[in-house]
């Protein structure tokens, strides 16, 4: 079972998700500033460019961003009326896909996608489907008609992880709501300015509510009163099934940084050597291409054979990998180089444990193969800037 804690700290706010004391996940987002991620705009076509296919559009306050053609062949105008092809100055409706990622503009798409506790609806496609992590076939192959039956065919569903334990009325409520903060969205656009902000997606802190497992997540622990109004608030309209796991948090002595060492955690999560209990370590670092581990392994003196050594190492290091990916939020293609192993065995048994490891995290984590120079890929789908870019913001906002 876990805990989601959320406090202010380094100026801003805190989301940390606990297990038993260990930190997985980390956050840190500006105080005085709404998430862009999954927010909605009215944005004004600056360029388009053919020879990658894709535009360019401002959404104001100085943003532009990268509007794929290849992935959007439907543009939702503002003006509600049909166009032949997309040209400068036109104003679409668009979404933030993927926040700013270092020299990367964020990408926008114009399928609209709400997200619920259970579903996603996203307009402009078709179909039903199924979180990877519902292995019930029955409960699937019995459900999809009646979703699809719900959603129509000028929208796409699929139902999250935490779908699997909602009832059949729980899922049909939720859809209906997704359905008419879409409609109520084209409505607003008709008569909004250009740069309108038309939806703010919740904040990041609101959305680690929305987005933990709930049948894993314990407790919602805060120590600031602002910060618990609004996820009471939140709670209330949006999951009133999880009240009664949010808490006010009222200690002077002791704050909840301090108490589960988020401080430390932070530092930890930014250093580039990461210790594991065998003696062994892992380097980790992010470059403007992808991420790269290497395993080492280190002060490790045992009493086993050196292939059981290496084995060891190894299945140790992938277990602390996952973690790591999902605690610093690292994403895109990640090639680890795990010490070399000669039997074919003990190289499918890493590769199973790994993949094991990464299906635990939320984020879709995918071990790809070991290369011809016994390197192992994997990606990570990209959604949040990573812990150290975070970091690295909110120091660049601080004055000298």
């Amino acid at each position: 079972m876990s805990k989601l804690i959320v406090t202010r700290m380094e100026g801003a706010v805190c989301t940390a998700l606990s297990d038993d004391r260990k930190i997985l996940q980390i956050s840190l987002e500006p105080q005085e500033e709404g998430t862009l991620l999954n927010s909605i705009y009215i944005g004004r076509v600056q360029n388009v460019r053919k020879n990658i296919n894709a535009a360019f559009v401002d959404i104001g306050n100085g943003m532009t961003g990268y509007y794929s053609l290849t992935d959007n062949h439907r543009h939702l105008y503002a003006d509600n009326k049909e166009h032949k092809e997309l040209h400068i100055g036109d104003e679409i409706i668009v979404q933030i896909e993927k926040e700013a990622v270092k020299t990367k503009a964020p990408v926008l798409t114009g399928r609209i996608t709400f997200t619920g506790k259970y579903t996603v609806l996203t307009a402009g496609k078709q179909g039903v489907g199924f979180s990877n992590k519902i292995t019930d076939r029955g409960w699937k192959a019995a459900m999809k008609p009646v979703l699809q039956e719900a959603v129509g065919n000028e929208q796409a569903l699929i139902v999250r992880t935490n779908g699997k334990d909602a009832s059949q009325e729980e899922l049909l409520a939720e859809i209906r709501h997704l359905k008419e903060l879409y409609v109520n969205l084209l409505k607003t656009a008709s008569y909004r300015s250009c740069y309108s902000l038309l939806y703010q997606a919740p904040a990041g802190f609101l959305s680690g509510i929305r987005d933990a497992y709930a049948d894993q997540l314990q407790e919602i622990v805060t120590d600031d009163e602002a910060l618990y109004s609004q996820m009471q608030h939140f709670l209330e309209q949006e999951q009133p099934e999880d009240r009664g796991k949010l808490r006010l948090y009222q200690d002077e002595l002791l704050s909840l940084t301090k108490l589960y060492s988020l401080e430390r955690a932070v530092e930890l999560a930014l250093s580039k050597h990461v210790w594991l209990k065998s003696g062994g370590y892992l380097v980790i670092e992010p470059t403007e291409a992808l991420v790269v581990i290497d395993v080492n392994t280190g002060k490790y003196s045992g009493k086993k054979t050196m292939a059981e050594t290496i084995l060891k190492i190894n299945l140790e290091a992938a277990e602390e990998i996952g973690r790591q990916l999902r605690l610093r939020n690292l994403s895109g293609i990640i090639i680890v180089d795990f010490i070399d192993m000669k039997a074919e065995e003990d190289r499918r048994r890493l590769l199973e444990h790994l993949d094991a490891v990464v299906r635990r995290d939320p984020v879709k984590t995918t071990v790809v193969e070991i290369t011809r120079l016994n390197l192992v890929e994997l990606t990570r789908k990209k959604i949040h800037r990573p812990l150290h870019e975070q970091m690295a913001a909110l120091n660049a906002e601080k004055p000298d």
